[in-house]
C-alpha cells in the first residue's frame, strides 16, 4: 500500500524547527524587552524623573525613556518637549516603515535615530566619547546583549555626563 502524497516528513520536520525557532525568537524579545524596560525604569528614577519612570514599561511607549534620558538641556519643560518631539518623529517613520518602498528608508532612518540615541545614552553613562562609540558597536555586533549588560550594571548610578 503507498500514499503517494505531495508532502514528506521532512515538510514536517521543518516546520517543527520553523515553529520552535518561532517561539525562541519569541520569548528571546520578551526577555529582551523586560531587560530594556527595567533599565529605562531603574535610570529614570535614578536621574531625576520619577513621575515618568513608569513609562519604561508600557510597548511601543517607552522609547519615550530613551529619549527623555538623552535629552540635553537643564530646564525641565526643554527636555520633556525634545523628548516628546523625538518620539513623534520615531513613530511617524515607524508609520511611514509600513509603506513599500519609502519603506525601506524609513526603516533604515529610525535604527539610525535609535543607535545615535543608543549612542547619546551610553555617553551620559559612561562620559567619554570613545568608550561610547566602542559601546554602540559592541551593542550592534553582539545584537544588544551588551547594551543590557552594560545598563544593568549602570542602571543604579547617576549620569557622569
Amino acid at each position: 500500500m503507498s500514499y503517494d502524497s505531495y508532502y514528506s516528513d521532512y515538510d514536517a520536520v521543518f516546520g517543527g524547527f520553523l515553529i520552535i525557532a518561532l517561539l525562541v525568537c519569541l520569548v528571546m524579545a520578551l526577555v529582551y524587552y523586560l531587560i530594556s524596560a527595567l533599565i529605562y525604569y531603574t535610570t529614570s528614577k535614578t536621574n531625576g524623573f520619577n513621575d515618568l519612570a513608569y513609562i519604561a514599561w508600557i510597548p511601543l511607549i517607552n522609547v519615550y525613556s530613551l529619549f527623555l534620558l538623552t535629552a540635553n538641556s537643564d530646564d525641565d519643560a526643554t527636555i520633556r518637549s525634545s523628548a516628546l518631539k523625538n518620539t513623534l518623529i520615531y513613530f511617524g517613520l515607524f508609520i511611514i516603515s509600513f509603506v513599500p518602498v519609502i519603506g525601506i528608508i524609513a526603516s533604515l532612518v529610525m535604527a539610525g535615530f535609535v543607535l545615535y540615541y543608543s549612542y547619546r545614552l551610553l555617553y551620559r553613562w559612561s562620559g567619554e566619547t570613545g568608550r561610547a562609540v566602542l559601546y554602540v558597536i559592541l551593542s550592534f555586533f553582539t545584537g544588544g546583549l551588551f547594551f543590557a549588560v552594560y545598563g544593568l550594571m549602570r542602571m543604579n548610578q547617576p549620569f557622569k555626563a
